[in-house]
């Protein structure tokens, strides 16, 4: 059967090579972040007293970039790795590059909520802030891409991570839910950017003689060419 047109073809090839991409993105991310903790302890965490964002401090700004690489402890960033390695996985399978485009706007809206908002002379580092925008990317992206089993997946992640939201409000000590927050927008923001286009075909603007029938089995011909890409078909 033939592909409507206008729709996102994705071949399981493809499908397996970006998400084999993420993983090596991912892996080489979380060693690059291990490797700079290492200096960043031998050097007596110096690093991230000079490369965190600072509120208000317009010298810092340009370390909303620098900080996500940073940790004050090893506590910090072992409790950070195992999240943004899961989340960052599922935002990157479906493209790496888009994958990128989404890690910069985070960092931005993260980076930007702490020198905005956060209490005077805070200085603020971690990967926390990325880890809530993929995490809120992953939740609603497959509603904007209208994909199945994205969507399934937003569902099981925001089902079963719904607690790390008590850390993105105001009150919690010792964590800067600024930057949570402000992460968790720009992923979200991320979600409706980022989303798949699809190209309009030139009979989406005739009445169809069936008015039901053709979207409906265009649906269910989607629905099935993407759980049989998936092997569940």
């Amino acid at each position: 059967m033939d592909r409507p047109t206008g729709t996102v073809v994705t071949s399981p090839e493809r499908m397996i090579t970006e998400a084999r991409k993420a993983f090596f993105v991912m892996f080489g991310f979380l060693a690059v972040v291990w490797l700079v903790q290492l200096v960043n302890y031998t050097d007596d965490y110096t690093p991230a007293r000079e490369y965190g964002v600072v509120s208000g401090d317009l010298g810092s700004l340009p370390h909303i970039l620098t900080a996500p690489f940073l940790h004050w402890s090893w506590a910090h960033i072992e409790s950070n790795s195992g999240p943004l390695f899961i989340f960052g996985f599922l935002a990157a399978y479906r493209g790496v590059v888009r994958f990128l485009g989404l890690s910069l706007l985070v960092a931005v809206t993260s980076g930007l909520a702490v020198w905005f908002f956060e209490g005077a002379h805070t200085d603020t580092v971690g990967a926390s802030g990325l880890i809530f925008g993929y995490f809120g990317y992953v939740v609603v992206r497959g509603l904007f891409d209208r994909h199945l089993i994205d969507t399934l997946i937003g569902i099981v992640m925001a089902a079963s991570f719904a607690y790390m939201l008590t850390v993105a409000v105001p009150g919690t000590p010792g964590v800067s839910w600024l930057a949570h927050l402000g992460g968790l927008a720009g992923g979200l923001l991320g979600a409706w950017l980022f989303r798949e286009r699809r190209r309009k075909s030139p009979t989406d603007d005739k009445t169809p003689t069936s008015p039901s029938a053709l979207p409906t089995n265009t649906s269910r011909a989607d629905l099935h060419k993407e759980l049989g890409d998936l092997g569940l078909l």
